[in-house]
């Protein structure tokens, strides 16, 4: 039996904490050695779209999620209960049919709202904004990689709502000279916006890392707002604003956002430019590092 691992589950991983860690690892090497082992307490994710989504017990709240076959058995994700079946049932694995690319591909649910027809004095159309992605060939979105089933909805894009950063307003920095004045200040900047008609779950603050997380949490704290840590589910809760590492922002969309603890050695992390070998390559990690610094409010 084939044993994979995928870049879903390292993710995952990296956001438990150590202990969390350790025995999911140990989980995870039980099964590479004997996934037949009859100690392993396999269930079958029934509600999951993928029939092939099993979860494995790791201890009594967190679980491992598995794509099993007959021929193999891919580590897909691992997290608490609840956040790790959610993952399950919102995914399936599929082949694209113009790349032949394995996929985790999210799936899309679509609600239909029934009209209930009033007649009324016809207005004059507003001028219909061009789609998004006008022009593009559904066989040329496929070879960028587009789920064939999102093909639907990426082909009804449009641009209403579509925000430049290069035209939006000017970030305000901030230079903190302690972590209790840098709360204070992004306290202030969040009471701010809150009072401008933002409401928390628009709201976001990212740190590079894990470990920048409490400094964060300090700051809504001190503004005496609730905040939520994103997982790999992404859920952002309405009234909370979300707080999460800045490896978690793809894709995600917000009124207002904080990126708190620019220290040295936090952007670019110590650990990068450890790595880093060449002298040019070096400086060009720490000039992509400060550019991404002065793009938000410090």
């Amino acid at each position: 039996m084939e044993f994979r691992i995928a870049d879903t589950f390292t993710d995952s991983l990296a956001r438990l904490a150590g202990d969390e860690q350790a025995a999911a690892k140990t989980t995870a090497f039980d099964l590479q050695m004997n996934p037949a082992n009859p100690g392993m307490q396999f269930h079958r994710l029934d509600k999951a779209k993928d029939k092939c989504f099993w979860s494995v017990r790791i201890n009594r709240d967190l679980r491992l999620i598995v794509h099993r076959t007959e021929s193999s058995l891919l580590l897909c994700y691992v997290g608490h209960h609840d956040a790790a079946y959610r993952w399950a049932q919102r995914r399936k694995i599929e082949r694209h049919p113009k790349t032949g690319a394995m996929q985790i591909v999210e799936i899309r649910e679509k609600i239909v709202e029934i009209e209930v027809p009033t007649y009324v004095q016809a207005e004059q159309a507003a001028a219909a904004k061009p789609l998004l992605f006008t022009g593009i060939s559904d066989n040329d979105l496929l070879a960028y990689g587009v789920p064939a089933e999102w093909l639907e909805d990426v082909n009804r894009e449009s641009r209403t709502g579509t925000v430049s950063v290069f035209n939006g307003p000017e970030p305000a920095i901030e230079v903190a000279q302690s972590p209790g004045q840098e709360a204070k200040a992004i306290s202030a900047w969040l009471l701010a916006r809150i009072s401008e008609g933002i409401k928390p779950e628009e709201i976001a603050v990212f740190v590079r890392s894990n470990a920048q997380l409490p400094r964060g949490q300090a700051a809504i704290n001190q503004a005496g707002l609730k905040a939520v840590e994103l997982d790999g589910n992404i859920d952002i809760a309405p009234g909370f604003v979300s707080l999460c590492p800045m490896h978690l922002a793809k894709g995600l969309e917000f009124c207002a956002v904080v990126v708190a603890a620019c220290d040295d050695e936090v952007i670019p992390l110590q650990s990068r430019i450890e790595v880093v070998s060449d002298e040019s390559d070096l400086e060009e990690t720490v000039a992509r590092a400060k550019n991404i610094g002065r793009s938000f409010l410090l």
